[in-house]
């Protein structure tokens, strides 16, 4: 079984700034890690490969520091590591980065699952996982709790939804996104760090995969940032309750109905 995981490198810190012009993360400066999400996915994608074989494939799109974490993904058991970089995909949306990544996956060939993390934690879109599908014209299943079974023709997930879980039957090649209740991603080794500081990362264009242009970048992009706000600070106080008890819950009462709370 050949597994692809789509794995993104994002901000460290929380002090990441928005370029005015652009409305996008200013990342030159600033400490980058492997989307935390993501390294769910790579460990879901080993225990398959422990379980009935086959090859794992990291895969991601950005700038040529971005090999980083495919050697991450290395370190903990994926094969190989294929790292998407060109100026075409500069400024690439959900739509285009998902475009990308699908061809990407289709020059690989004989694909037959891709895991992604249920989303990335600087824009929190969860939409390149199901929309990888949506270009591949593949089944998908979002925010998988579990694998219950898995074979040549198929896997039975378990999705996490807001009223409990649900089991379904996905036909292969398909696409999933799992949540950080499917495993508890491994360590990795001494000798998984060499392994991945010694292979050699292939870098893939545009031409490469045989994307189209029109569909790359800004251009292909069909939503656009317009305006970029920080958060507002919280303001926090707390009320010490202490003497009788009875009159710290009279107390306590009066202060939830202030804050309309009660």
């Amino acid at each position: 079984m050949r597994i692809v995981v789509c794995v993104k490198q994002v901000p460290g810190t929380h002090d990441a700034k928005i370029d005015p012009e652009t409305k996008r993360i200013i990342r030159e400066g600033i400490k980058v890690v492997i989307n935390p999400f993501d390294t769910y996915a790579i460990e879901a994608a080993v225990q398959i490969k422990e379980k009935i074989g086959g090859e794992v494939i990291v895969l991601s799109m950005g700038p040529s520091r971005a090999v980083t974490v495919l050697r991450e993904g290395i370190t903990v058991g994926a094969d190989r590591g294929i790292l998407l970089s060109d100026r075409a995909f500069g400024g690439s949306d959900t739509w285009a980065t998902s475009y990308a990544l699908s061809r990407a996956i289709e020059t690989i060939g004989d694909v037959d699952l891709v895991i992604c993390g249920k989303q990335a934690i600087d824009g929190d879109t969860a939409q390149v996982g199901p929309g990888i599908a949506a270009h591949l014209s593949w089944p998908q299943a979002t925010y998988v709790m579990d694998i219950a079974d898995i074979n040549s023709g198929s896997l039975t997930a378990q999705r996490m939804h807001e009223d409990g879980w649900d089991l379904c039957l996905v036909k292969l090649p398909a696409v999933i996104t799992v949540v950080k209740d499917i495993n508890q991603p491994r360590v990795p080794t001494l000798k998984g760090r060499l392994a991945a500081e010694k292979q050699e990362i292939p870098i893939w264009k545009a031409a490469d995969i045989e994307a189209d242009p029109e569909l790359l970048g800004l251009n292909g992009s069909p939503t656009r940032v317009v305006k970029t706000n920080p958060p507002q600070g919280r303001t926090k106080k707390s009320v010490v309750l202490d003497g009788p008890v009875e009159q710290s819950v009279r107390r306590l009462v009066q202060e939830l109905r202030q804050r309309s709370l009660v």
